[in-house]
């Protein structure tokens, strides 16, 4: 049971191809990695007791209440991915660069105290725009010699006893159509390939791109500037692309005629979804701020799968042959619940200290659909994930109009057995803070180790690290 848990551990940034909705699926849609505004990522998202950030909409409303006056703002970013793997003692590397918009919203002050000093609220906000969630620009490129199996074999074994027509559509039916899997005996349907027991060298290269990006829809109060109040409608949605292309090729002569094949699979996930947040900030002293919010589970009701693969084979004789399948397919995911609770240590006009700590239960999440019950990828989603305990770390320092700020970060291992995955991230910034206007920057670097298998069968697993370093400027406009 164990090996089979562990063989389903497979990187977040990856599908097997044969079939598109799985617990992969599930957690990479789970897993946020925290964008936003410089400031907030500067701070390594510790926000949840100090608000007054347009990405703490996102996380903890109540921020929202904390705003004096009315502004808009908006975040450009860079981020640049590096990725290591190596399989079997065999080493390659490979990055991405992409550019994006980490947020871009306006929240509206409205000052109650103006009309009516005696009132005990004091302002009422409105906040709407934009916020990034998590980002899946990456290239991954993995190379290794096999001398105990092929990628066929897993086919081979399972074509066995069955008629042509009744092929599996995304694998052996594949193979069966460009000779790489061939009948050996037509009278009880046995099959036969070239490399049963390895002696060649394959290679993979998976390229991977999108976001989850959030909108925001954020209603929130200051209650005599003691307690302040923030509620959020989401409407996050996803957009993913991956292309696989995973290449096998004979090392030697050995009386057979297979040369090479390679098989691509292509992917598009889109899908939009609503999920609702509460939160609240009490003021305790001058010097201390408590916070805490609830995050429903994300409902993505409409999502969509477009998928296709490719199989080519070239053989000694210089024959050659190509066959693809492709897919369409509806369903629904239900991501985790979330639970922050935050504190935060003003210290006069000199600085800020705080830290947030976040719950979520990855086992929770669910894969659901008309026709069809899931049964099998959710009972892996089950076995494979487990609860997270994820902190985050931040302070600032004013120097006049300037602060300095740093942050630290670490988003707990969601699997139960293979290697810890934890994702730790550092970050340092500055800032420029006026009446009218302000401009932030910020650098994060975060990393993270996995275990990706090539395919599912007797394989050895590639031990990958990912990198990645974001630099991002805020331009905020108060009035």
């Amino acid at each position: 049971m164990k090996k089979l848990i562990v063989l389903g551990i497979l990187s977040i940034f990856t599908t097997y191809g044969l079939k598109a909705q799985n617990e992969i699926d599930a957690l990479r849609y789970s897993r946020l990695n925290y964008s936003g505004s410089a400031r907030f990522v500067a701070m390594g998202g510790a926000f949840g007791a100090l608000g007054a950030d347009f990405t703490s909409l996102s996380h903890n409303p109540a921020g929202i209440g904390l705003y004096r006056s009315s502004e808009i703002s908006i975040t450009p970013s860079i981020s640049i991915t590096n990725t290591e793997a190596t399989l079997n003692g065999t080493f390659r590397d490979d990055s991405r660069y992409n550019f994006n918009l980490g947020s871009v919203g306006i929240v509206m002050n409205n000052n109650l105290e103006s009309r009516n000093p005696q009132s005990l609220w004091k302002n009422i906000q409105f906040g709407f725009g934009l916020n990034r969630m998590a980002n899946f620009n990456n290239r991954v490129s993995i190379e290794s010699e096999n001398l105990v199996s092929s990628y066929l074999t897993s086919y081979w074994e399972n074509a066995q006893g069955i008629h042509p027509d009744d092929l599996g559509t995304f694998d052996t039916r594949l193979a069966y159509d460009t000779e790489l899997l061939f009948i050996t005996d037509s009278a009880g349907w046995g099959y036969g390939i070239d490399k049963p027991y390895g002696g060649v060298n394959q290679r993979k290269n998976i390229e991977s791109k999108g976001s989850i990006n959030e909108m925001v829809f954020t209603l929130g109060a200051n209650y005599n500037n003691r307690l302040y109040l923030g509620a959020t409608i989401g409407v996050p949605y996803i957009r993913y692309y991956e292309t696989a292309t995973f290449t096998e090729t004979a090392l030697a002569d050995d009386n057979t005629v297979f040369n090479s094949m390679s098989r691509t699979d292509w992917l598009e996930t889109t899908g939009t979804g609503l999920n609702f947040k509460f939160g609240l900030i009490f003021r305790a002293t001058d010097w201390l701020r408590l916070g805490g919010a609830i995050h429903t589970p994300t409902f993505y009701n409409s999502m969509a799968d477009d998928y296709s693969s490719t199989m080519r084979s070239k053989f000694d004789n210089g024959y050659s042959a190509t066959a693809d399948a492709n897919g369409f397919y509806e369903y629904e995911l239900n991501t985790p619940m979330r639970a922050i609770g935050s504190i935060g240590f003003i210290i006069g006009k000199a600085g800020v200290i705080s830290a947030d700590y976040e719950f979520v239960d990855y086992s929770n999440a669910r894969l659901r659909a008309p026709d069809y019950d899931f049964y099998d990828e959710n009972n892996a989603i089950r076995s494979i994930y487990q609860k997270a305990n994820n902190l985050r770390f931040g302070t600032e320092w004013r120097y006049g109009a300037l602060n300095f700020r740093g942050g630290y970060g670490i988003s707990a291992n969601p699997y139960v057995y293979g290697t810890n995955s934890a994702l730790s991230s550092y970050s340092l910034g500055i800032g420029i803070r006026e009446r009218s206007f302000y401009f932030d920057m910020a650098w994060v670097y975060s990393s993270y180790d996995d275990e990706y298998y090539l395919y599912n069968g007797n394989v050895n697993a590639a031990n990958t690290t990912t990198m990645n370093n974001t630099f991002m400027v805020t331009l905020g406009i108060k009035y």
